[in-house]
């Protein structure tokens, strides 16, 4: 994500780079984000369907988001003439490659994904008659394949998603499949961020995750402190979504943050809080668990 928002900001910087600029979907799941490349005048363009977004841009430069694209998309934006720069993250064109690959050697393609999340979205079509998106274990029970169809499967991730969520989807499909392979492509440094609130989160009361409600690797942190580790977790935008009565009787808190979220925009909710330890005997850090620095290099 920090990758992707430096090259839009490069891009925006950059006299050479042709105008206007245009993002095709949400560079990063933040407002704050998406706000400052507007400052920059970069224009972004969201909504449902990547390639219908593309037909809106008619010169210039489009700038392809973290969370990548598919094939169509790429080829509609060279038949446009339009000056492309890809901000995909490596882990996403990681599995693209992987279901381009398992598709051309014959496998049937399970997908792990966010339905309506634009990351699943590319993947999913880099092989659309052999991919399919699942995106719970009861979607797997579901799914109704041709016998030819079962002979080579295989089953990958969105790289984002809880590494607890995906475990009970993939045990589902090796019931049903037994002889499927696993390809677990959740990224690094989101399970590095899962397994530090899974671990730093027990046992503490209050777990404040900082970032865009539509940030689905946000929402999985608060999952995980919640369900994994049995804290009670908000999620919050900005300083601006807290206030002392949040804090107060909490004898322990953490703060956390989703991958997309700006450092500063973190900064502030922890200061927010030591603040308020220091104004109310009620509140007591011990420490603040500040684990923004564990995803540092995601995407």
């Amino acid at each position: 994500m920090v990758d992707a928002m430096e090259i839009a900001r490069k891009a925006a910087k950059n006299p050479e780079t042709p105008r206007p600029i245009y993002i095709i979907g949400q560079i990063v799941h933040n407002s704050f984000a998406v706000q400052e490349l507007t400052d920059l005048q970069i224009v972004t363009l969201d909504g449902a369907n990547r390639l219908e977004i593309l037909e809106q841009v008619t010169s210039g430069t489009v700038i392809f988001t973290a969370h990548g694209v598919s094939p169509a998309v790429r080829l509609r934006a060279q038949e446009k003439g339009l000056h492309v720069i890809d901000a995909t993250c490596p882990d996403v064109t990681k599995t693209h490659d992987l279901v381009k690959d398992l598709a051309a050697q014959g496998y049937t393609i399970l997908y792990i994904g966010k339905k309506g999340h634009p990351e699943p979205e590319g993947a999913v079509n880099e092989a659309p008659e052999s991919a399919y998106l699942i995106e719970t274990a009861a979607d797997i029970a579901a799914l109704v394949l041709p016998q030819e169809k079962t002979a080579k499967i295989a089953v990958t991730t969105q790289t984002t998603l809880s590494q607890w969520d995906t475990q009970d989807v993939i045990e589902a499909a090796k019931q049903k499949y037994p002889h499927i392979e696993i390809y677990n492509e959740i990224c690094h440094a989101t399970q590095v961020r899962q397994e530090a609130v899974a671990r730093m989160a027990k046992g503490i009361q209050l777990t404040i995750v900082v970032g865009d409600k539509r940030s689905n690797n946000t929402n999985r942190l608060a999952q995980v402190a919640e369900e994994i580790a049995g804290s009670q977790a908000i999620r919050v935008d900005s300083v601006k979504d807290l206030n002392p009565e949040m804090l107060q009787g909490k004898e322990s808190i953490a703060i956390t943050s989703g991958a997309s979220t700006p450092s500063q925009i973190t900064r502030e909710v922890i200061r927010m809080v030591e603040q308020a330890a220091q104004q109310e005997p009620s509140v007591h850090s011990e420490p603040v668990a500040d684990l923004e620095e564990t995803a540092e290099t995601e995407q």
